[in-house]
């Protein structure tokens, strides 16, 4: 029977072994940072590379050979895919404590989408090699993983379906309440500041079509503008108007 001090010295062991870095990081959601108690994960957090990225830096290119994931330590991110014609699609925007690169990882060889830093960033990097030992070492982070991947998939079929049947005003409503939810509103106004081209990419639209409707819902008071910023005035009535679809998901 294994006795308290003998758990307490094992836990002390494990805390030595973790990455300093790891340790101080406040980002509870990071699945790393969830299961550090494991010795696996605390010896795994040593081969962590640290990484800053300026405002509008592309640290993942669409057809690259996937090296390894990243995690947000700090900032956001926009993370991209080729389109139609060329035309970028925004596929979602991930904020602290959140995988990036995940699409490439597994058999794949190459990266399917792309990242760029929306604010300047620090991530947190791990290769493909270190990952997949972890992982074959470690099952509470492996079911963690597969949680993620099942929930990331959920909102990705969801996002197929809202741009099949919404409207272009129901898919700009849409986008807003998503990027609402996530990142959250400062002084009145989406923390998140976003372009009107970066709303269209993510909603399937064009600029035109954002600036309209925009100018409609401000018309109506269910937003507020100024300069590049959004607010949102009126949350239940904008949930309301797409609420037929069904479709409403945590960030």
């Amino acid at each position: 029977m294994i006795s308290t001090s003998d758990k307490l010295s094992a836990s002390a062991q494990n805390i030595n072994l973790v990455n300093s870095a790891c340790m101080a990081c406040s980002n509870e959601r990071c699945l790393i940072k969830k299961n550090l108690e494991s010795s696996v994960v605390a010896k795994f957090t040593e081969q962590r590379k640290q990484i800053r990225c300026k405002k509008g830096q592309q640290f993942i290119m669409e057809g690259a050979p996937v090296t390894g994931l990243f995690f947000v330590l700090q900032g956001k991110v926009k993370v991209l895919r080729t389109g139609l014609h060329g035309k970028e699609q925004i596929v979602r925007f991930a904020k602290e404590g959140e995988i990036i690169g995940h699409r490439g990882f597994g058999t794949a060889e190459y990266y399917s989408i792309s990242a760029v830093a929306i604010e300047d960033c620090t991530l947190c990097y791990f290769s493909i090699e270190n990952i997949q030992l972890v992982l074959q070492k470690e099952p509470a982070l492996t079911y963690d993983l597969m949680l993620f991947y099942a929930n990331e998939l959920n909102k990705s079929e969801a996002k197929v379906k809202s741009l099949s049947q919404m409207t272009v005003r129901e898919r700009v409503i849409d986008t807003l309440l998503y990027v609402n939810r996530k990142f959250g509103q400062q002084s009145g106004y989406i923390s998140l500041l976003l372009s009107r081209r970066e709303y269209a990419d993510y909603a399937g639209t064009t600029e035109e079509q954002i600036i309209r409707v925009f100018s409609a819902l401000k018309k109506e008071k269910l937003i507020t503008t100024k300069g590049k910023r959004i607010g949102i005035v009126d949350n239940s009535l904008l949930k309301q108007e797409i609420s037929e679809h069904n479709f409403y998901l945590d960030s």
